[in-house]
């Protein structure tokens, strides 16, 4: 189904619908209460709804899953956003004396908007995106989430499709989720390089020694740049895209670069490459402008300030994008490079899709549903499982197997801390200590 397919009018028609039968409000709970292991940890989370004609809710919150699924399908909110864990209850903020409401964790975000590349890419601009630019949010994803595992050494990133423009990372890890406002910001500024607005020409600036974290997001431009950025964007190619380049290189070799004769792209910037290498053979330090193209052109441009403050509301994993009607869900880094955003179901399409007949396997799994009794109440059958959004909640799913394993683990190696094994706990002193822990 295409956007096309998808009309704004009907949102208020079909989100009752999407809230009362779709929305995966069990495993929403189950990551946003991490295990129940901190008391209050679900409840004193903030929750922001956006209604129709943009009248916007702050400071929800709730006891139960129960309490959020009601009050979800009550007011069916266009938007969804979450915010911070805070020190009381937010929907009680005003009855707590002034200074103590204070937000105390939240995951480490980071938000992506196709909208900070304008100045690179030829292909679209504003809110439109096609599968020439999506190019560089795979590229965003590949870098980010390297840097996230293997220089800070977090393990549960979850990245979601925002629904019309961008990707959204959730770093869940615990020790993420407690990280200071001075901690988030200089894992922030860590990750960026683009800086200076609309007037600073030149964005990436590159000093003697490289860093290691830029070599490695250099490998992942490199795999891109020629397919993206030469062909599919033609940075090369027309005087105005050859201009914008030959503006970022040093003043002392511009005169060599005005590429007269060889109208090939990929064979010009063969050339310009090979006198940035040159430069370097001759000079003291420096000259790594080639490789400052690179990553201007196509290194993640970071919204820091989402990811700096704990309060600070992010849209929320399978909310509605009302413009598209594509629902935010997750991606799967397994097959990042070939996901297409314009396949993402739309929330016209899963609501059509329950209308269509269900099989006798469905019919059955059903009548066994409603038979079986679950705390005194009815178990609900979960109606995504016959649409598209399905197996965009299982890849949540298995997110959140990924935590309580961990979590399992944390668990037992705190225990083990306290309890020795029995092999050591009637052990006399023939052998040292170390040999029992």
């Amino acid at each position: 189904m295409t956007t096309a397919d998808y009309d704004q009018a009907s949102l208020p028609d079909l989100l009752p619908l999407y809230y009362r039968r779709l929305f995966p409000f069990s495993q929403y709970h189950r990551w946003l209460n991490y295990g129940g292991v901190t008391k209050n940890y679900f409840q004193n989370r903030e929750f922001s709804f956006t209604l129709k004609d943009d009248i916007y809710v702050r400071y929800q919150s709730f006891s139960t899953q129960n309490e959020l699924e009601k009050e979800m399908q009550k007011m069916n909110p266009y938007k969804i956003d979450i915010g911070a864990v805070y020190s009381h209850r937010p929907n009680q903020h005003n009855t707590v004396k002034s200074g103590s409401f204070q937000a105390l964790e939240k995951e480490l975000v980071f938000d992506i908007d196709m909208t900070d590349y304008d100045d690179v890419r030829s292909c679209c601009s504003g809110a439109d995106i096609c599968p020439k630019c999506w190019t560089l949010m795979t590229i965003a994803i590949r870098i980010l989430d390297r840097a996230l595992r293997d220089d800070f050494g977090f393990r549960h990133c979850l990245w979601v499709y925002s629904g019309r423009r961008g990707v959204h990372c959730w770093v869940c890890d615990e020790a993420a989720r407690k990280l200071s406002v001075v901690a988030r910001s200089a894992v922030a500024e860590y990750l960026s390089l683009v800086k200076g607005g609309d007037e600073t020409v030149r964005k990436v600036v590159l000093s003697d020694p490289i860093h290691p974290f830029i070599t490695e997001s250099l490998t992942v431009v490199e795999r891109y740049f020629s397919q993206y950025a030469l062909l599919g964007q033609d940075i090369l190619g027309s005087k105005e895209a050859v201009d914008k380049v030959l503006a970022l290189l040093p003043e002392d070799i511009l005169f060599l670069c005005y590429f007269q004769t060889e109208k090939n792209p990929e064979m010009r910037w063969d050339t310009l490459r090979s006198m940035a290498q040159d430069k370097r053979t001759t000079a003291k330090k420096g000259h790594y402008f080639e490789m400052e193209i690179m990553l201007q052109y196509c290194y993640p441009r970071l919204d820091v300030n989402v990811s700096k403050g704990v309060n600070h509301l992010l849209k929320s994993p399978f909310s509605v994008h009302p413009k598209t009607g594509r629902i935010s869900v997750p991606i799967d880094l397994r097959e990042l490079d070939r996901f297409d955003p314009f396949e993402v179901p739309t929330i016209s399409l899963i609501c059509e899709e329950l209308d269509q007949p269900k099989t006798e396997e469905e019919q059955e799994d059903t009548m066994e549903n409603e038979n079986k009794k679950e705390a005194g109440e009815r178990r609900k059958m979960r109606d995504y499982k016959r649409t598209s959004l399905a197996k965009y909640v299982k890849l949540f799913d298995n997110f959140l197997e990924g935590m309580a394993h961990s979590r399992k683990g944390e668990v037992l190696k705190n225990s083990q801390k306290h309890f020795p094994p029995p092999e050591c706990q009637n052990e006399t002193f023939d052998r040292p200590m170390y040999q029992c822990l």
